[in-house]
């Protein structure tokens, strides 16, 4: 019987390795990204207070006006674009980039460029 690998599973065990060198400070938040198969979310978190500090996703108001017409990859870019404005709001100008277990590539590296356009340093 052929078993099916668990791509989560993969994703998770992904995730723990680089979360072991990956820590966001008060100066220096880590930007947190979860991709689901519909939506995406991100997160500036201090784990130094375990707080998140700015969160955006596909299912935030402002996101989901502009969402008609658009491919999931040009969504994700707006997803950057939001969490990097709210964080400079905040007084926040470097992050450490957590990609969450995924590839950086398709909606995880327009979310990145997004971000960087709003003026997020990382």
């Amino acid at each position: 019987m052929i078993s099916k690998v668990n791509k989560n599973a993969v994703r998770k065990a992904r995730h723990d390795r680089t979360r072991r060198h990956i820590v966001g400070t008060g100066e220096r938040p880590r930007l947190n990204v979860y991709r689901s198969l519909n939506n995406i979310y991100a997160q500036v978190i201090d784990d130094e207070t375990s707080r998140t500090l700015v969160t955006a996703s596909t299912l935030d108001a402002e996101i989901k006006a502009q969402l008609g017409g658009k491919n999931k990859k040009e969504v994700s870019k707006l997803v950057g674009e939001l969490v990097g404005k709210r964080a400079k709001e905040k007084g926040i100008d470097e992050v450490v980039f957590d990609r969450g277990g995924y590839l950086y590539t398709g909606r995880v590296a327009e979310l990145a460029e997004g971000a960087r356009a709003a003026g997020l340093k990382f």
